[in-house]
């Protein structure tokens, strides 16, 4: 038996002592700042032209001394509050002359800065590069703008209190981003404070801020009256997913929206609809014993719903669906545009070539077995294999159920058949491209590289080689079918880009999901969180994937009289490409 050591008391009380000291000394500053926990305070005067260009400008020295003051970095500031400290003297000024006094004695608030030995120049072989632009085009006076640039040149270097890389993937962590659940209606400068957040987020750690269809330097002023004005919780929201659908970006959807969700309704139709050849089809009944009740066939066509046409519905609700491009656009659309607080809809339809009207009953969407987005766009069976023979030559595998266990499995059942088949129009349930995408390579290969940002640099992205896809040994020697659709996302694209790689791969189908590349979360006050896609992901050519997604090498669609006919048109041609000689 060991035995037993007993500390005397005092020698206890030292060790606890330090222990806890050296807890206090890894509190930073910032985590102590508690003023504006209940609300920001901050009252807006009537806007104007020069009130919003303000505005615009102290979003960007906001953002910008965020990620650049050595200060700000080491944690010695609640960056949130010192916001709202600023803001009542500036929403005073007169002129510029008044403001840029205000903005000088800010900065200088957080002292001079020590000359910066470690700041590097951006390279010249960086693929984006920081741009600072915006300060040279200010109306701000010299002296200002002279102590931004040297704020840049002796920028802040190492761990950042709000920012870092993720180790291994190098997407952006932001950190200390407090959501004040707390707060079910943020005030005024809470909502600016979100804007200002978000925007300067994508203005240094978007990877693909130059693919957004605005200008990114022409959102933010944009976006101030709106915010601003944004009467209660709903309209809040709304502002906040409208700017996030700027980026562009599929993987940017928004969640704590508890308003828009309540206002759309938790009843849905009995049956998935999608835009098949332009049109929003009837496409399966989530619950088959409702078909009859509801009246409808598969293949039916949605022309209005509540006596609005489906192209109205779609263009005034747009914007409100943050997408990469009008493929995924309409996929999310196509979820909510039958729901309803109501229990009913009325809807105009269109069967074999004759026009309708009838009211369909809605279903709470746990009756239906719809507990997210995903599963009203594909049902899966996880128990299910994931592979099987077609034709007995044939091999088919869907990644919607695959397992690690099941790719050697794979590997030897299909080895000698006539083709393979791979389905990726869903999203994989094991990440299989370097184990499953060596099967059908020749040699080892690269498929695809990334950008990644520089906290040291913000606004700085570079490339980096990805993995090779390993050699093993052995290579499929027959073809490989791959399909694909809008369902296709995120890390399904990723791995359609491994099997692209084959050396006798045909990818058929249409435009993917356009988002590719490792997901960074961001909170954001009232309790939204939002993601981005957080690094840069390209072929090794340098070709992109974000926003135009995996672009098929035979491109197929199903046709309203195929789904009308149960078939699979793109198993199909699949099929056919494999039997061809």
């Amino acid at each position: 038996m060991k035995k037993r050591v007993f500390l005397p008391v005092i020698i206890l009380f030292a060790i606890l002592s330090s222990c806890k000291k050296d807890v206090i000394e890894n509190i930073f500053p910032a985590e102590n700042d508690r003023e504006f926990d209940n609300g920001s305070g901050i009252v807006f005067p009537e806007f104007n032209e020069r009130l919003i260009a303000d505005l615009d400008l102290l979003g960007r020295i906001w953002g910008f001394l965020k990620y650049h003051h050595p200060e700000v970095g080491k944690g010695n500031y609640n960056w949130d509050y010192e916001l709202f400290r600023i803001l009542p003297n500036y929403l005073q000024v007169k002129d510029n002359k008044e403001r840029d006094k205000v903005i000088l004695e800010w900065i200088n608030k957080y002292g001079k800065i020590s000359d910066c030995k470690t700041c590097k120049e951006t390279p010249a072989s960086a693929y984006i590069k920081p741009n600072l632009s915006w300060v040279e085009n200010s109306n701000m006076n010299i002296v200002l703008k002279e102590i931004i640039k040297e704020i840049y040149q002796n920028r802040h270097q190492g761990d950042h209190y709000y920012i870092k890389m993720v180790r291994n993937v190098s997407n952006p962590e932001f950190l200390h981003e407090y959501p004040y659940t707390n707060m079910i209606n943020p005030d005024a400068g809470f909502r600016i404070l979100c804007l200002y957040k978000y925007w300067n987020m994508m203005q240094y750690f978007f990877p693909y801020k130059y693919l957004t269809d605005k200008n990114w330097d022409d959102v933010l002023r944009e976006y101030i009256p709106m915010f601003i004005t944004a009467g209660n919780r709903l309209e809040y929201e709304l502002a906040t997913l409208q700017l996030i659908g700027e980026i562009n970006d599929t993987h940017a959807y928004l969640s704590g929206k508890a308003r828009i969700e309540e206002s759309r309704g938790s009843n849905y139709a009995p049956f998935q609809v999608r835009f098949i050849e332009g049109k929003l089809v009837v496409t399966l009944y989530y619950n088959p014993e409702l078909k009859e009740p509801s009246g409808l066939e598969i293949g039916d066509i949605i022309t209005h719903i509540n006596g609005e046409s489906v192209e109205s519905i779609v263009e005034h609700l747009k914007k409100y669906y943050p997408a990469s491009n009008e493929a995924a656009k309409l996929r999310e659309m196509s979820f909510d545009l039958l729901c309803s607080l109501q229990n009913t809809l009325t809807i105009n339809y269109i069967s074999m070539g004759h026009a309708g009207q009838k009211e369909i009953h809605l279903y709470n969407r746990r009756l239906l077995n719809i507990h997210n987005r995903g599963d009203g766009w594909y049902r899966v069976d996880k128990n299910e294999n994931c592979y099987r023979l077609i034709d007995e030559n044939i091999g088919y595998v869907t990644l919607a159920s695959i397992k690690e266990e099941d790719v050697s499995k794979i590997r030897s059942t299909f080895r000698n058949t006539k083709g393979i088949i791979i389905d990726i129009r869903n999203y994989p349930n094991t990440f299989v491209p370097y184990s499953l995408g060596s099967f059908f390579v020749s040699g080892s290969v690269p498929f695809a590289k990334f950008t990644y940002g520089n906290t040291d640099n913000p606004g700085e992205f570079r490339f980096r080689d990805g993995n090779l896809i390993p050699y093993i040994g052995e290579s499929y020697k027959s073809k490989l079918v791959v399909l694909v659709n809008e369902v296709t996302q995120s890390q399904a694209e990723f791995t359609s880009m491994a099997f692209r790689a084959g050396i006798n791969t045909t990818i058929i189908g249409s435009t993917t999901a356009g988002a590719d590349g490792n997901v960074s979360t961001i909170d954001l006050p009232g309790g939204l969180q939002t993601r981005i896609s957080g690094i840069g992901v390209y072929y090794p050519d340098g070709t992109e994937t974000q926003r135009v997604g995996i672009i098929p090498d035979i491109w197929i669609e199903p046709t309203i009289e195929g789904i009308r006919e149960g078939r699979d048109e793109l198993l199909e041609m699949a099929i056919k490409l494999i039997n061809e000689e």
